[in-house]
């Protein structure tokens, strides 16, 4: 089995720190680097239950995208949430490593899993990373569908791929209008509506869309934006990661046993439908 400290040096390799963004926090987060490494669980949020989750299964490597401090704090007290989860893992010797925005970022990354789970095919990065000559790292993806669907069909295609939550998915444009053409994002991406446009793709999918930003930009262009939940996004990473941790551990012999959180951690757990009143109706809608 790899030692802790061998095991983050692959991670490193595979989502360079350097390659984050300047407000992140990424890399281990507690852990002895001399330990060993014999079993991992993968999930996108270091929250309370994914940490007792990953106690039970003896996990001796938390792997998360979302981090657990991303701003300073002078306190790691069990009687703040996040110290609880300090708390928790280190008890049981279990470390914490955080692929956030590197990962974002990577080849493949997050957008390439997000984009791999909805059936699309990757063309390029919707924000090339300058430094990629193959031109293949950056934020987001510029993708196609095989076979164009309406923007209320891929929507619903969309909701059917994605792991279930009780947002859903939602779409802002003319349901009807043809869709082949599709960025991606995962994560909260709704600074990336110039990037979009200028990639000229039919719709743009992400989560987190807010709504000001998003009716500006319906405003400003026939752009058709579908809104995902956050956790839903990024949750397709978690299997890519845990497929390229088995692939180093194929290739350096060290067994590790990986595995996927199935919890789902985005925050909102009910959804209601409005319901359409007679007096109201959608801009373009028929008499």
């Amino acid at each position: 089995m790899p030692t802790l400290s061998e095991l983050t040096t692959a991670l490193d390799a595979l989502w360079p720190a350097e390659r984050a963004e300047s407000w992140d926090a990424v890399g281990t987060v507690c852990g002895d680097p001399d330990a060993e490494v014999g079993t991992v669980l993968v999930a996108v949020d270091p929250v309370q239950a994914v940490a007792d989750e990953a106690v039970r299964l003896g996990a001796d490597l938390l792997l998360t995208h979302h981090p657990l401090y991303l701003r300073g704090t002078t306190t790691v007290g069990a009687h703040t949430f996040k110290g609880r989860v300090v708390h928790t893992l280190i008890k049981a010797d279990t470390a914490l490593h955080v692929a956030h925005t590197n990962a974002d970022r990577a080849d493949p990354g997050v957008s390439d899993a997000l984009a791999g789970a909805l059936d699309l095919r990757v063309l390029a990065p919707l924000v090339p990373d300058p430094d990629d000559p193959q031109g293949r790292r950056g934020l987001g993806r510029v993708c196609e569908l095989d076979t164009p669907l309406s923007l209320a069909a891929f929507a619903q295609h969309a909701a059917a791929h994605l792991p279930a939550t009780a947002q859903g998915v939602r779409a802002a444009g003319d349901p009807d209008a043809m869709i082949r053409r599709v960025a991606v994002c995962g994560g909260s991406g709704d600074s990336l509506f110039e990037q979009a446009r200028a990639a000229e793709v039919d719709a743009y999918l992400t989560a987190d869309l807010r709504h000001h930003p998003a009716s500006e930009a319906q405003e400003r262009s026939p752009l058709a934006l579908v809104d995902a939940a956050h956790w839903a996004t990024e949750w397709p990473w978690c299997e890519q990661a845990a497929a390229q941790l088995d692939a180093l551990s194929e290739r350096h012999g060290w067994g590790l046993r990986t595995h996927v959180s199935r919890l789902v951690t985005d925050p909102w757990t009910a959804h209601a439908a409005s319901g359409l009143h007679h007096d109201y109706e959608y801009p373009g809608a028929p008499n």
